[in-house]
């Protein structure tokens, strides 16, 4: 198991009344799933991601990330954790505007003290999404497409033990959409690591091994993928 979610509630305090956003929310994952959390617009599925990443933190209950659990830790070891075992897709990039793609892919490593052999990975890597002609490039000069490939060279420069994914598609057209996935479940299969997807797509939450659906801040169900065979 490498997350496990527990007795999760998400409240904010209004002025006449609390917003439960998230309720009793209880699941564990293991290592090298993939997994979609689906559901409508308001249902909790972004505020879940992110206490998942341990970018926010859970009114009540605990979340246990690789064998530690975070409620227990200051935000400056849950950003450590972050750093060491865990990659970000944005759907709207999240790329340093005054960095190259180059420089965007690097960051990672170099907040791992990995600088040595920092520019060689990431070039692998973006050579791995068919970027090898836009190393110098800033993100002005790229599509929205190139963008997103770009945050997923970045996401998997780390070796993250976890990648967790927010609308990754959610931006680009059906093409780009297309590639851009094929490229994150290749890259989640050569490298083992859990996969974790926030989409409205079915087709997307489909590829997936299993998927969680929410429900007004609740799981209404967990269940496994059918996948069909080809004759």
């Amino acid at each position: 198991m490498i997350l496990e979610a527990k007795d999760i509630f998400k409240i904010y305090k209004g002025i006449n009344r609390d917003l439960t956003v998230l309720d009793d929310i209880n699941f564990s994952i293991d290592k090298g799933e993939t997994v979609a959390i689906v559901g409508p617009s308001g249902s909790g599925k972004t505020t879940l991601l992110g206490l998942c990443a341990g970018l926010d933190s859970p009114t009540s209950g605990s979340i246990d990330l690789a064998g530690e659990t975070m409620s227990l830790m200051t935000e400056n070891e849950k950003a450590e954790l972050r750093n060491r075992r865990i990659g970000f897709i944005f759907q709207n990039f999240q790329l340093l505007p005054t960095l190259t793609a180059l420089e965007n892919v690097m960051i990672p490593l170099e907040l791992q003290g990995r600088a040595k052999g920092a520019i060689d990975k990431a070039k692998e890597l973006l050579s791995r999404v068919g970027l090898e002609g836009r190393f110098n490039h800033y993100p002005s000069q790229l599509s929205g497409g190139e963008q997103q490939r770009v945050s997923l060279a970045r996401a998997f420069s780390n070796d993250p033990e976890i990648l967790f994914a927010d609308e990754p598609t959610g931006n680009l057209d059906a093409e780009t959409g297309s590639m851009v996935e094929n490229l994150m479940f290749d890259l989640n299969k050569e490298k083992n690591t859990t996969l974790i997807i926030v989409t409205h797509d079915m087709e997307l939450a489909n590829k997936t091994n299993r998927i969680i659906r929410l429900k007004g801040g609740k799981i209404v169900s967990d269940s496994k993928v059918a996948k069909t065979q080809s004759v």
